[in-house]
C-alpha cells in the first residue's frame, strides 16, 4: 500500500509507485482527501476525485481509493496491507504507525520508507515554482517587447 496526495502527477510519483510495487504482489494506492491534503501539505489544485482517477490510470496500480480524512488507520484496516510504503518526504513516523497498527490488532505490517529520486521536477512544489518563474519571465518579456500578456487587466 502506498499513500500520497498525488496532486500534480510527476516523475517522482511514478518512481515512488514503481518502488512501492516492488515491495508486494499488489499495489493499492490511497489518495489523500482534499481536507487531509490541505492539512498535511497544501490545498490541492486537483480534487480528490480527479487525483483518484489519474492514479487509477497508472498501469502498475492495481487498485486506488480515497483515504479517510479523520482516521488513516481505518483505511489501513480496510486494505490490510502486508507493506506500507512511505515517500521520502512524507511526515509519517514509521515507529508510530507500527505501534498504532499493533495496538489496533490488524498487523503484522512492514513500513518501508522509499528513497528520494533525482530529477529537476520530481516534486509538486518544484513544478509550481517553475511555472511561477516561467510566468514572471513571460510578463517581463511582454513589458520589454511592449505587448500585453494574456490575463493582464491593463
Amino acid at each position: 500500500m502506498a499513500t500520497g496526495v498525488f496532486d500534480i502527477l510527476h516523475s517522482g510519483h511514478l518512481a515512488f509507485l514503481r518502488e512501492a510495487k516492488k515491495l508486494g504482489d499488489e499495489l493499492v494506492v490511497v489518495v489523500a482527501t482534499d481536507t487531509l491534503a490541505e492539512k498535511m501539505k497544501h490545498r490541492p489544485i486537483n480534487s480528490q476525485e480527479t487525483r483518484l482517477e489519474l492514479i487509477n490510470e497508472i498501469r502498475i496500480v492495481d487498485r486506488a481509493l480515497i483515504g479517510d480524512d479523520r482516521d488513516m488507520y481505518k483505511t489501513v484496516e480496510r486494505v490490510r496491507p502486508d507493506v506500507i510504503a512511505l515517500g521520502f518526504d512524507q511526515k509519517h513516523d514509521e515507529t508510530k504507525i507500527l505501534a498504532e497498527i499493533e495496538r489496533r490488532g490488524f498487523g503484522p505490517v512492514r513500513v518501508v520508507r522509499v528513497g528520494q529520486f533525482g530529477g529537476e521536477l520530481e516534486a509538486t512544489r518544484r513544478i509550481v515554482q517553475k511555472i511561477i518563474e516561467w510566468y514572471r519571465l513571460q510578463q517581463e518579456l511582454a513589458k520589454v517587447e511592449g505587448r500585453r500578456q494574456e490575463g493582464d487587466d491593463k
